[in-house]
């Protein structure tokens, strides 16, 4: 079986010390706003398209940007973590994987206001780092890390 691989962007959204996540229909998993990064895109980008489709927020990424320019090529906003991930595995064969570039974001406001087509805001739901541990079963492990992790960088619990 050959694997295909697709470029997608996450962001765990952060406010007031919580992380913003949903239960994934099509994955059957909780977990952050994100998508396919399309082809006239750069990932951070798509990271921030997504957060406005997925939870109608502006986010601001807390992405380092490197001074590298010169006249055919610049640094972009560097996500925090890039993880590839196992979408689609049968009889122990990978058939599809996902390239994530993970960036963290901090939202003024916990007012959810999807897109027509996405998730009604109701499904959303803020966790704070215990919670996220309380609850750890509920979650992918890397879910629970990743989101601790972003809830430290972005603004601690409140």
């Amino acid at each position: 079986m050959e694997t295909t691989r697709h470029f997608v962007a996450t962001v765990y959204v952060v406010n007031d010390g919580a992380t913003a996540l949903h239960r994934h229909d099509k994955l059957d998993m909780w977990l952050p706003p994100g998508g396919h990064i399309e082809r006239d895109e750069l990932p951070h980008e798509a990271a921030q398209r997504e957060v406005r489709e997925e939870l109608g927020l502006d986010v601001s990424l807390h992405a380092p940007v490197g001074d590298l320019e010169s006249d055919t090529a610049r640094s972009i906003p560097q996500p925090q973590q890039f993880l590839l991930e196992d979408i689609n595995v049968a009889d122990g064969e990978v058939g599809h994987q996902h390239i994530d570039f993970i960036y963290y974001g901090h939202a003024e406001s916990r007012d959810i206001d999807p897109a027509p087509g996405e998730a009604d805001a109701e499904e959303w739901e803020w966790y704070a780092p215990t919670e996220l541990e309380a609850n750890a079963d509920r979650f992918p492990d890397d879910v629970v890390e990743v989101g601790q992790r972003a809830i430290e960088v972005v603004g601690g619990e409140k």
